[in-house]
């Protein structure tokens, strides 16, 4: 059965980390949507980059990546699980199932199918809720990917609990820390290190060549993406891919995006300090949403911060953002914001500095990583 993975329609209020990804290539437990979705269903998955509307008055969908009657049609924003796919997949021709107004899975070349309520499963809406869902997805994925296998031996000098949840990918690294997979299972990707003194506290996942620098305390749930940073205090974060939080300081309960630089001693708060749920600013919609009672900091792609920055509760800084300047930054910044004064960042300048960025970790600023950012600079 060939199967398209398609973008939700509702992919705008993922700002703003769908500005520079498809929800497909978010990055949730060990791997991003799509490739755990590639590793349930198998090699028929193919992955689309736009909306596929719901069935209305018999109109077909708009996608030319769902090219045949009888492919599969299933939305990105469906968590990838495997005891969620059974459903899925013995979906009978004729019916469609919805979460809500949601559709989840059709067939193309149905017209008008049946609706059908889908069963246990999240759909993902909100950024948050990757953070707040990344335990259960950490174990997802720790089992997808270790099924069968045989970890590299723990080397000598590291004190572990729960040894048979710890598992090392060739050419990992991990010295004289203490790996604590009591409360959830730990991963360490190809070419990760684990540096001296680092206490880590299942589950945690370190993906290929990323680090956690000396004396790191990291708890779960806590994804370090491919060649990531990480030192300090670390909770319940996720950085999806090549960004660095090297220094002292606190990340909780946050999302951060690819080539980002949090400065030294930057920290963020996660819990108000009336403990009222925290909300989190919208800018598709206009408004805040209710995030629940903890919530961080929201960082797009190519974004940093100075030494010292903090941010407060649920704070959201857009794409391609140079934070600095006195004060605590709250609220929402938007995408291309030079300090926190409402400048706007020059164009050249803000390519100029992701540049050299990227050359730091032998990367260069691509033609097509251009051509995705320049209309979100226009329609500043």
């Amino acid at each position: 059965m060939s199967v398209v993975l398609f973008e939700p329609s509702h992919r705008d209020d993922l700002f703003p980390f769908t500005l520079t990804r498809p929800v497909s290539s978010l990055r949730k437990g060990i791997m991003t949507i799509g490739e755990s979705w590639r590793m349930i269903i198998g090699e028929s998955l193919r992955i689309s980059t736009e909306p596929i509307a719901a069935p209305q008055n018999g109109a077909p969908p708009g996608n030319a990546a769902a090219p045949t009657p009888g492919t599969l049609l299933l939305n990105a924003a469906l968590m990838p699980d495997p005891a969620v796919w059974p459903q899925i997949g013995a979906l009978p021709r004729g019916e469609a199932i919805f979460a809500g107004d949601t559709l989840i899975a059709r067939y193309h070349g149905d017209d008008q199918p049946k609706r059908r309520a889908l069963g246990p499963g999240d759909v993902l809406r909100y950024p948050w809720e990757l953070v707040l869902w990344n335990d259960k997805y950490l174990r997802i994925d720790f089992a997808l990917l270790t099924a069968g296998r045989i970890s590299q031996p723990i080397p000598e000098g590291n004190q572990t609990v729960n040894a048979a949840d710890i598992f090392l990918e060739e050419g990992a690294k991990a010295h004289f820390s203490v790996l604590n997979a009591s409360t959830g299972p730990i991963y360490i990707g190809p070419g990760a290190e684990v540096m001296d003194g680092s206490l880590l506290r299942g589950p945690i996942a370190l993906c290929e060549g990323s680090t956690l620098k000396m004396g790191a305390k990291v708890y779960g749930a806590t994804t370090l993406g491919p060649y990531c940073g990480a030192g300090g205090e670390v909770k319940n974060v996720i950085m999806t891919g090549y960004s660095n939080k090297n220094h002292d300081g606190y990340l909780g309960d946050s999302l951060i995006g690819e080539w980002c630089n949090l400065g030294g001693g930057t920290s963020c708060s996660n819990v108000r300090n009336n403990a009222q749920p925290v909300k989190v600013w919208n800018p598709g919609k206009g408004r805040a949403e209710v995030a629940g009672q903890k919530a961080g900091l929201f960082m797009g792609d190519y974004s940093r911060c100075a030494i010292q920055t903090a941010f407060n509760t649920g704070a959201v800084v857009g794409v391609c953002c140079n934070v600095f300047g006195g004060g605590v930054c709250g609220g929402y910044l938007p995408d291309f914001s030079w300090g926190m004064d409402g400048q706007r960042y020059d164009w050249d300048k803000a390519l100029r500095d992701i540049d050299n960025w990227k050359k730091l970790k032998g990367r260069r600023l691509t033609h097509e990583e251009i051509q995705i950012l320049a209309p979100i600079f226009a329609r500043i």
